[in-house]
């Protein structure tokens, strides 16, 4: 197995460790199972090697300084934290965190004005503050781009604390065309479009772009995607602040994202890297937030490519018939 192709890294624990905390979670609340947290920090630490040589070179990129052993474990145990806060989120217990937002303004304009809106995001903190916005405005909708087949034990967890959620998951396990016929329907019923730009699966159409300096790869697909939709894009990230505290931010990216053919693979460039460049700020501001455990750089480096080597709009939202469980 590669090492750096995160498709093949083996889930840690798997549906038996999942259940077990939610099962403390629910029964001793969120400090009980706080505990918890330590010993599985100390299991990734000592047990999950690449796990832990991931951390330390992201890390070292991030802070920009020798990275020792307690770092690592801080990370660990932030992407833990991140985690259980998720089965109390989907849960619907709010009340149990302080969650600052910024940016809502443009966001719910677009809204308002019955647009489905595309928020791009990335595997930094949690998704999952989204649903801080549901306090505001009950009425919103929010669909979910997520891979069920790599995702099970995450998606059943899911349906038993928040079957509506789980019902509105696009399946990207589907066909590219099924997948991206999915999202437009749900724009055009004024939903906000949820999905993680940040990695590419093995031979997918994908571009460079410079991030904590070096170059790494990033999806074309939903960049081509969002130009066939003619939808507003819009960042998206709930970053950890340590506590029950979390910033869920928005970021206006583009109102309509445009991709000539002719420029096709200048175009998608120059998105890709302006994508880059915002989430390496909130790296930056939240460095511990970053859950991609592999080598995201030295494994997804890529030369420029032609534009007939770019794909079509679905491409990179394809499922892979045996590709490995998914962190």
């Amino acid at each position: 197995m590669n090492d750096a192709d995160w498709k093949h890294r083996p889930e840690g624990g798997g549906r038996a460790a999942i259940r077990l905390i939610a099962a403390i979670a629910r029964h001793g609340g969120r400090g009980i199972a706080g505990l918890c947290l330590y010993p599985i920090t100390a299991y990734f630490l000592l047990v999950r090697g690449a796990e832990r040589r991931a951390s330390r070179a992201y890390l070292g990129r991030a802070l920009g300084r020798r990275v020792g052993l307690w770092d690592v474990a801080r990370h660990i145990h932030t992407f833990a934290a991140t985690i259980l806060d998720r089965l109390f989120l989907l849960g619907g217990r709010m009340d149990l965190f302080t969650i600052r937002t910024e940016g809502t303004g443009q966001l719910l304009d677009c809204l308002d004005q019955g647009r489905g809106v595309l928020l791009f995001g990335a595997h930094l903190g949690s998704f999952d503050a989204l649903r801080a916005l549901g306090r505001q405005r009950p009425d919103l909708k929010l669909r979910v781009l997520l891979d069920r087949a790599h995702n099970a034990a995450i998606t059943e967890l899911l349906a038993e604390l928040d079957p509506g959620l789980a019902a509105g998951i696009i399946d990207a396990g589907q066909d590219g065309p099924t997948v991206v016929l999915a999202i437009r329907q749900a724009l055009d019923e004024g939903a906000m479009v949820a999905l993680l730009v940040d990695r590419t699966r093995p031979g997918e159409a994908a571009l460079p772009a410079p991030l904590l300096g070096a170059p790494a790869a990033f999806p074309s697909a939903p960049w081509l995607v969002a130009s066939v939709l003619k939808a507003p894009v819009m960042l998206a990230f709930g970053l950890y602040r340590g506590g029950n505290r979390y910033d869920l931010l928005f970021e206006p990216f583009a109102s309509t994202v445009e991709v000539p053919r002719a420029q096709r693979a200048e175009a998608l460039s120059a998105l890709v890297h302006r994508y880059a460049g915002r989430l390496e700020h909130h790296l930056r501001s939240a460095p511990w937030n970053w859950f991609n455990f592999y080598d995201f750089w030295h494994s997804q480096a890529l030369p420029p490519v032609s534009p007939d080597a770019v794909g079509g709009p679905g491409r990179g939202l394809r499922h892979r018939p045996g590709a490995g469980r998914r962190r």
